[in-house]
């Protein structure tokens, strides 16, 4: 586990700002599904995108990806390929979304 906690995290707009609440994203089919935009943040890792598919099930599953910038400088969302990267994000948004528990 990292050294990620709640506190060292900054919540961010860039995505909301660039694209709206509602973002599609296609994937290596050519499938097209419209997320909407839960939550983004930076941390000293980097920064990140909380996406739920926009279905109006909120029992979906969120996705959580990696904000990167392009080479025109607009941000966009990759996949987290390395696997404690992930878990040490996911942790890190239940840490910040779950009520406190003692």
């Amino acid at each position: 586990m990292s050294d990620l906690s709640a506190s060292s995290v900054k919540l961010t707009t860039r995505l909301l700002e660039a694209y709206g609440v509602l973002i599609e994203l296609t994937d290596e089919q050519d499938q097209t599904t419209v997320y909407r935009l839960i939550s983004e943040f930076e941390t000293e890792t980097g920064a990140y995108a909380v996406l739920q598919k926009d279905n109006g099930l909120p029992e979906d599953e969120v996705e959580i990806l990696k904000i990167i910038d392009s080479t025109e400088g607009r941000p966009e969302l990759v996949t987290i390929d390395d696997d404690d990267e992930w878990e040490d994000v996911a942790e890190l948004y239940d840490e910040l979304t779950l009520p406190f528990e003692d």
